[in-house]
C-alpha cells in the first residue's frame, strides 16, 4: 500500500498558542523546521513568541483567534494559510479551566467549557478536514486530558468536554481510515501551565483535598508544557503508513532522597571497584 510522503515543508497551526502546552508546542516544532502560525485570543502575547521563533531563525506567525466563534476560526485558518501555504498539522489545544462542584455549577458556565475544549476543537477540526483530505496527507492533534479516563472532583465541564473529546476523536479516526489524513489524541496529566493559576487558596484547597481523598493526587510532580509538545511531535512526525492513535504522558513520582543518595553511592562503589580491577590487569 503506498502513502504519500510527508513534504518537506509541513506549516502548523496551533490553537491555543499564546502560554502553556500551546505556546511549547509551537516553539518546539519551529525549532524542529517546521513554520508555525501561532493562534488564540491574545494576539500581543502571540507576536512576542512569533518574534522569538523568528529570532531563533525559525517561521512563525501570529493569528487571532477565538474558538468559540466560527467564523474567527475560518477566518484564522485562511490567515495562516496565506501567509504560510496549506496546512500540514493542526494541534487544537485552544481552551481554560473553570472549576467547582457539579451541583453548584450554573448550566451557562458548563456549556461554556464544553463550547471553549470540544466545539471549538471541532470547529477548527471541521475548517481544515477538507483540505486534507483532498491532498491525501494531513495531521489533526487534539489535546485532550487524562481526565477523560480517571476524572477528577470539581471539574464536571471539563471532564465532559474532554471526555467528549475521546469520543470525537475515536469516530473521527474511523471515518478518516483510508483517506491518508490522521488524527490523534495527546492527554497530558497533571501539567504546571497557567490553568487554574486564578483559583483563590480556599477553593484550591478544598479541590486538592478531594482529589487526596479519591486516590487522585498521587504525588506532587507536574509535567512540564514541554512534555506536551514532545509527545506532539512524536505523535505527527511517525513515518507515513504508521498512525499514532492517543499519547497519555504523565508527570513520574519522584525518587526519595535517601534512595537517590544510596544509588550515588552504589554507583560510586561500583565504579572504584572497577578502576582497582582495571589497575590490576595493568600490572
Amino acid at each position: 500500500m503506498a502513502f504519500l510522503p510527508h513534504p518537506e515543508r509541513r506549516p502548523v497551526l496551533v490553537a491555543g498558542a499564546s502560554s502553556g502546552i500551546g505556546a511549547a508546542t509551537a516553539e518546539y516544532l519551529a525549532a524542529a523546521g517546521h513554520p508555525v502560525a501561532l493562534a488564540a485570543r491574545r494576539v500581543a502575547k502571540l507576536q512576542e513568541i512569533a518574534d522569538r521563533i523568528v529570532a531563533a531563525g525559525g517561521e512563525a506567525v501570529a493569528v487571532p483567534l477565538d474558538v468559540t466563534d466560527e467564523q474567527s476560526v475560518i477566518d484564522c485558518v485562511a490567515k495562516a494559510q496565506a501567509a504560510l501555504g496549506d496546512l500540514e498539522i493542526v494541534v487544537a489545544g485552544a481552551g481554560d479551566l473553570a472549576v467547582g462542584l457539579s451541583y453548584e455549577t450554573s448550566a451557562e458556565h458548563f456549556a461554556d467549557q464544553v463550547n471553549i475544549h470540544l466545539t471549538g476543537a471541532y470547529r477548527i477540526y471541521r475548517t481544515v478536514i477538507a483540505g486534507m483530505i483532498d491532498r491525501g496527507r494531513g495531521d489533526f492533534v487534539f489535546i485532550g486530558s487524562d481526565v477523560a479516563l480517571h476524572p477528577r472532583p470539581w471539574s464536571s465541564a471539563y471532564v465532559a468536554a474532554k471526555s467528549g473529546i475521546e469520543g470525537l476523536v475515536a469516530t473521527i479516526q474511523l471515518e478518516l481510515e483510508g483517506t491518508g489524513v490522521r488524527a490523534g489524541v495527546v492527554r497530558p496529566g497533571q501539567t504546571l501551565t497557567g490553568m487554574g493559576m486564578n483559583l483563590d487558596q480556599k477553593t484550591t484547597e478544598n479541590m486538592l483535598d478531594d482529589w487526596i481523598k479519591h486516590g487522585l493526587a498521587r504525588h506532587g510532580n507536574f509535567l512540564a508544557p514541554e512534555h506536551i509538545a514532545q509527545a506532539v511531535y512524536a505523535m505527527v512526525t511517525m513515518p507515513r503508513g504508521a498512525h499514532m492513535r492517543a499519547v497519555e504522558v504523565e508527570a513520574e513520582g519522584a525518587i526519595s532522597r535517601d534512595r537517590i543518595e544510596k544509588t550515588r553511592t552504589e554507583s560510586s562503589q561500583d565504579k572504584s571497584a572497577k578502576e582497582d580491577t582495571n589497575e590490576g590487569t595493568d600490572r
